[in-house]
Order: C-alpha cells, then sequence, then structure tokens
C-alpha cells in the first residue's frame, strides 16, 4: 500500500472527506498539484458534461461532492496515480486557519500589521486577548506555513472560505470551510512535503474566531420592479419572474450560484424571444443574487452567461401566450 493510500485512508478514518489532487510530477507549476484532479476544472455554469459523473447526473458534480470517506472508492483512486490528498471542510466539519508565510520580498504587511513576518503572528497577535492560540490538529505546509483544524460551531451560520484582510481575519491568515478544501498531510507540493506538527483531534473553532469571522446579516431581499404589459401575456411573465427568483433565493448554501445561472437561462430564453430585454433579467436577478452575499463580479458574470445560454432556445411572444391561456 502507498503512502498516500495509507495516509488517505487515515484522514478518512477520522469523518474527514477527501478526493485526489493531480499527482506532484510538475515542478515548473507548483500549485499544479493543489489542484483537483478531475478531467475538467469548469464551473456548474460552463460544464460541459464531458466528465462521466456530469453526464449521468445531467449537472455539474465538483469536487466537494465527489470528496468521500469510503474505503472502497479511496483504495480504488490511490491505487490508479500517486495522487494528492485533498480534503473537503464543508463536508468535513472543518474550518482550517492557514496560516501562510511571504512569497517573495516585495510581499510586505499592511501598515495596520507592521512587523508581523508571518500570517503566525497576526493570528497570535488576535489571539492574545483569549488567551493565546488553542492547541488543534496541525499540519506544516510545504511553503513552511501552518494549518491549523478546528471543529466548524454546531450552530450559527455556516462559514465559508477568507483571504487575509480581504474580509478575514488579517494579513497572510485565510480560512477555509464551506466551499473550500486544504492539501492534507502525506501530499507533498514542488516535492515537499504537507506534515503533521501536532496529531490530535480539532479543537473547537474558538468563539472570538467565530465572531471574527460570522458575516453580517444581509439585508432582506426586496424585489425590483420590472415593467410589464398590463394583460395576460405581463401576468404570465410577472409569475415567470417570480418563481425564477424564489428558485435563487431559496438554493441552498454552496448552489446559489448553479441557481442563478439557471434562472438565468430560463429567463434569457424569453429575452431572446423578445419578450423580456437581458436589463428585465439583470434586474430581476441580480438585487436577489446579491442579497444571498455573492460577489457583484461573480453575479454579473454568471448572468451573462445565463443570457447567452438561453438565447440558444428562445422563447417568443406566441409560446408565452398559449402557457397563459
Amino acid at each position: 500500500m502507498s503512502d498516500l493510500l495509507t495516509a488517505a485512508l487515515a484522514h478518512a478514518a477520522r469523518g474527514w472527506y477527501v478526493f485526489p489532487l493531480r499527482p506532484d510530477d510538475r515542478p515548473d507549476d507548483p500549485d499544479e498539484a493543489k489542484r483537483p484532479a478531475f478531467p475538467n476544472r469548469c464551473t456548474a455554469e460552463h460544464c460541459p458534461r464531458a466528465d462521466p459523473r456530469c453526464r449521468a447526473t445531467g449537472r455539474h458534480v465538483g469536487w466537494e461532492e465527489r470528496a468521500t470517506t469510503d474505503p472502497e472508492r479511496i483504495r480504488r483512486a490511490w491505487s490508479a496515480r500517486p495522487y494528492g490528498i485533498g480534503i473537503a471542510c464543508g463536508p468535513s466539519g472543518l474550518v482550517v486557519v492557514d496560516l501562510d508565510v511571504p512569497k517573495h520580498a516585495r510581499d510586505t504587511p499592511p501598515p495596520h500589521w507592521a512587523g508581523a513576518a508571518f500570517g503566525l503572528d497576526v493570528f497570535a497577535t488576535l489571539a492574545a486577548p483569549h488567551g493565546g492560540i488553542t492547541a488543534t490538529y496541525t499540519v506544516c505546509t510545504a511553503s513552511g506555513g501552518s494549518h491549523l483544524y478546528y471543529r466548524h460551531p454546531a450552530t450559527g451560520p455556516q462559514l465559508r472560505n477568507t483571504t487575509g484582510d480581504r474580509g478575514g481575519l488579517g494579513w497572510k491568515v485565510d480560512t477555509r470551510a464551506h466551499g473550500g478544501y486544504v492539501v492534507a498531510a502525506g501530499s507533498t507540493v514542488a516535492s515537499r512535503p504537507y506534515s503533521v506538527a501536532l496529531d490530535c483531534d480539532p479543537a473547537p473553532l474558538p468563539a472570538w474566531v467565530t465572531g471574527l469571522l460570522t458575516p453580517a446579516p444581509r439585508p432582506a431581499h426586496r424585489p425590483t420592479p420590472v415593467a410589464l404589459p398590463a394583460d395576460r401575456c405581463g401576468a404570465y411573465l410577472a409569475a415567470a419572474i417570480r418563481r425564477q427568483v424564489a428558485h435563487l433565493i431559496t438554493a441552498a448554501e454552496g448552489q446559489r450560484n448553479h441557481a442563478l445561472f439557471a434562472s438565468a437561462v430560463a429567463l434569457g430564453q424569453l429575452a431572446a424571444g423578445g419578450v423580456l430585454t437581458d436589463d428585465d433579467v439583470t434586474a430581476a436577478l441580480g438585487p436577489a443574487a446579491l442579497s444571498l452575499g455573492l460577489p457583484s463580479g461573480e453575479v454579473a458574470r454568471t448572468i451573462a452567461s445565463g443570457l447567452r445560454t438561453g438565447a440558444r432556445n428562445p422563447r417568443g411572444l406566441a409560446g408565452v401566450g398559449r402557457a397563459a391561456e
């Protein structure tokens, strides 16, 4: 049994969901070994259904859904190739604090973190008023940083990924939770190992960290009015818009971007048929998506992609009229 297979099985035995990362055979591109090993790196809205699992289910099946604790699936995968090991944090109930190190001489802290040399310094400063950093399962990364594994809180909102000072904890301190993964101990990147520094059960995520990572409450969504004709076609269109907005705002965490794409496709078909305009679709779906916390750039790209896809199958006024009868 290979060392990678042994490590993958050991992680799964802890209840951590693992999936294959690309083998560490590209020294010219170290980041390659951190990427999922699946044939396509597509997203839900751009999935060509070329992968067998996507084709069988009729939808995009990404790395998070493929992650598993099943020993037989793990043996099959890691017996085929020397894959690296990814741990899907959300299904595993983990929040991993990634304490990074500078990548080059110009990678210096912003003024409010002046004096910090590493992410560890920043995290230690934040933890000091709370009794210091809580000991937990810890991995040394290939770059010389650390991953601190904590248990996701049992109650409260799902925590998501954060990056540095951009909505996160601070310079060189990232977090991975729902929708994120980490390279697991036993893997290598650029021939440098990820190794266990402290082998114990993950501690509960400290309450002060939870408080800093919990997103601020989002304002309730208020539908944006769209000018429609005062006839049966208008009533049908209003119902179609309400249906697609409801589909979006009730989507589960982690599925919202896919739901936005699907709704944009459905309304994009009507726009392509001349019944609505692209601006109508954006006005209806954009504010709803933003109220869910999706980034504005992602919202714009996904709606545009949905409109392009919907335009391939226009639905004109005649179809709408028949449906309204």
